[in-house]
């Protein structure tokens, strides 16, 4: 290819000696925060995440040779459960720096078992990109992250990655994104050819094509005019790109109405403002692991994705005076931060991972934890590069860094100025649906199991442990079945931990399904002081959803008011069992009609225990009923095994709700109650002969129907 023709160009990133030093001296100054990206990669599992990751590493001279998923050699992918597995388990952080800009990337899990990591690592970050693999397009795991992005409104990129792959359909791709995530989709690039024709990608903005030479790893491209047979293609597309994001810039809109020239950095002014606002979302194709378009999204973060100041201020509540507050991201405002994540280490315990959203924090420095009320001295800050880290002398406002020393902080605790205290909104996290029964082998290890198992749950909100009062059982419950292999897995190898473990066991609830009363006494007097409590409540159903609403309509001061509290409480224990199964009772409200106290013996103990009695009595006219997690499943099939997969599914209690052609076959969607779903991956791979694969995640609980109930009510507790 002459010089005329192409203008080839060899990256200076990978130049090792200027490399080193442009790192160096990043590190080394304080940038203007905005050139500073905090973002996410979220995506179904396999859809190419930490591959993506790994050649921005590479690309941004953080590392020096691409890891590889398949190989178990990739740096973000760095437990052993990761490598033997090749899938992400855990979030993990790292740092880089392309032209002249910071970018703290977090790759999350893409298994839906780990959803927990998705949820709290978009709750501190100010972008992220959505990858799509340009085979499967969007896919349960998909919908799921997607969804957590809107809770928090997160602006987002999209890219298209695997364009190599069998079966590979950009436009498809862009067709699911409409119609299953509601995105407002617009494609800046085009790919040029598919499948193992896959050459490079046509940028709309510029309006060129740039063709990749494989033997160079990406670092050496060439950028050349569009391929005739595109050219009508790419055109139609810039002209749908630039009717799309002309509303959000009036320049840009008085040209294109003018039809004036139209130069770049118009329209990447615009698309950075839709996408700012969430209005929009620029779609990016390539292949991560052939190297194609990878520096193409590393310019798309920093042109499109918002910087710490683009964002409104982070509001919170003053723990003092209960006034809403805010936080705008300045070094000099008041510091505040909020911890999202805590991990074991081997070195220090255990690592609080925080994004700091205003103010500057030295190491060595005293912070108060708004969640506990206690002031904690943070003893290190590190920057982390998955489980590397290097100490940082102070962070800032758009920080996302690590502290050492923290040891009553949790996911969710709010660090702030103990002169101007600020509580943030928490996480909220999805109850387990799985759990099974678990035991020391030996005495040593009795003595480590419970240790063990609190600094797990520490570590992970959807990880619960409790003990079963009747059986003095240990129960350990999570978000499935490979959530629950993976903790175990890593008791035996990171704590040495010797454990027998049950069969999983389904997390069943109870409610009620209409309303009761009932009158609950708790009277002991027999000379001396005594207890004395009555207690009238009334029950009813919530929806789905509602949890527990406690309302007092007692009148005319009939229990004190300081003991009502007391009663609120009696009542929340003993929803914790069940009178079907010992199972936790969810979505009533309780309202607390009347009652009666004793000048001296009443006590907050009496009026708990009335309360859980008038509870319970209330709970057995109220209809109880047992409730199963039910699941949204996706199976992919060929076409041939299609009737015996529904077959199978209907002979699960499923019940089909889609269906939609892929090229591999066809996908069904089903719900399915968890409990059918046992073995279910075993059944489906004797079935299609090995070619069929599901996902499933968890939908909501409903009523079991009380032909197949395990359990019967029978009006005894």
């Amino acid at each position: 290819m002459s010089g005329n023709s192409a203008r080839i160009i060899l990256e200076t990133h990978r130049n090792e000696n200027l490399k080193r030093q442009t790192v160096r001296t990043f590190m080394s100054k304080r940038r203007p925060i905005e050139r500073l990206r905090n973002i996410g990669i979220m995506a179904h599992i396999d859809a190419g995440k930490t591959t993506t990751t790994e050649r921005f590493l590479f690309y941004t001279g953080k590392t020096h040779r691409m890891g590889e998923v398949d190989d178990g050699a990739s740096v973000m992918d760095w437990m052993v459960q990761e490598k033997e597995r090749g899938i992400t388990i855990t979030s993990a952080a790292t740092t880089c720096f392309w032209n002249d800009y910071q970018i703290n990337i977090i790759d999350t899990p893409g298994h839906v078992d780990f959803t927990a990591e998705v949820e709290r690592s978009l709750r501190v970050l100010d972008g992220a990109i959505a990858i799509f693999c340009a085979v499967g397009g969007v896919e349960p795991q998909s919908e799921t992250v997607w969804k957590q992005a809107n809770k928090y409104d997160i602006p987002r990129i999209a890219y298209v990655n695997k364009m190599d792959r069998m079966g590979a359909d950009f436009e498809n791709v862009l067709t699911m994104m409409a119609d299953r995530l509601k995105a407002v989709a617009i494609p800046i690039q085009l790919p040029v050819g598919a499948e193992d024709k896959f050459t490079g990608i046509i940028d709309l903005i510029e309006m060129n094509y740039r063709e990749y030479d494989g033997d160079s790893l990406g670092s050496k491209y060439f950028d050349l005019p569009i391929p005739n047979e595109y050219v009508s293609k790419a055109e139609v597309a810039r002209h749908r790109l630039l009717e799309t994001i002309s509303e959000f810039d009036d320049e840009l809109m008085d040209k294109y109405l003018r039809e004036k020239e139209i130069e770049v950095v118009d329209i990447k002014r615009a698309l950075r403002a839709g996408t700012l606002q969430s209005a929009i979302v620029p779609v990016l194709c390539g292949s991560s692991f052939h190297n194609i378009g990878v520096q193409k999204l590393l310019d798309a973060i920093i042109d499109y994705l918002p910087a710490p100041s683009d964002l409104p201020p982070v509001e919170g509540i003053n723990p003092k005076t209960e006034v809403i507050e805010s936080r705008a991201a300045n070094a000099k405002a008041p510091f505040s931060a909020l911890a999202f994540k805590v991990a074991t280490d081997p070195f220090f315990d255990k690592l609080v991972f925080f994004r700091v959203y205003s103010g500057t924090l030295q190491a060595g420095k005293q912070v108060l934890n708004t969640l506990t009320g206690k002031k904690e001295r943070i003893s290190r800050i590190l920057e982390m590069h998955a489980n590397k880290r290097e100490d940082l002398k102070e962070v800032t406002a758009g920080d996302i860094a690590a502290a050492v020393g923290l040891k009553y902080s949790t996911t969710g605790s709010t660090f702030c100025d103990e002169r101007h205290p600020i509580s943030f909104e928490s996480m909220v996290f999805p109850e387990p649906v799985i759990y099974v029964a678990i035991e020391p082998k030996t005495k040593a290890d009795q003595e480590k199991l419970g240790e063990s198992l609190k600094k797990l749950s520490d570590e992970d909100p959807t990880f619960r442990v409790n003990i079963n009062e009747d059986t003095g059982q240990t129960i350990i419950s999570g978000m499935g079945e490979l959530h629950l292999e993976i903790i175990i897995d890593r008791l035996t190898r990171e704590f040495n931990v010797g454990a027998n473990v049950g069969r999983p066991q389904v997390a069943y609830k109870e409610t009620i399904s209409m309303s009761g009363e009932a009158e609950g006494k708790f009277i002991r007097q027999s000379g001396g002081r005594g207890q004395y409590g009555k207690v009238t409540v009334r029950i009813e159903p919530l929806k789905p959803g509602e949890g527990f609403i406690f309302e007092d309509a007692s009148k005319g001061g009939v229990i004190p008011r300081e003991f009502i509290k007391a009663i609120e409480l009696g009542i929340s224990e003993a929803m914790g069992t069940g009178l079907i199964g010992g199972y936790p009772i969810v979505d009533v409200k309780a309202t607390l009609l009347d009652g009666g106290y004793h000048e001296v013996d009443s006590s907050e103990l009496a009026f708990r225990i009335a309360a859980s009695m008038a509870f319970k009595e209330a709970v057995k006219k109220s209809k109880p009923v047992l409730m199963e997690p039910t699941m949204n499943v996706e199976v992919v099939a060929p076409e041939t095994s299609l009737g015996t997969v529904i077959q199978d599914l209907n002979s699960r209690r499923g019940s089909i709700t889609g269906m939609f052609d892929r090229h591999d076959g066809k996908v069904l969607s089903a719900q399915v109650p968890l409990s059918e779903m046992f073995g279910y991956a075993t059944q489906l791979r004797n079935i299609t002969q090995g070619r069929g694969l599901y996902t499933m995640e968890f939908s909501h609980y409903q009523p079991v129907p009380e032909k197949v109930s395990p359990l019967s009510y029978t009006g005894m507790v």
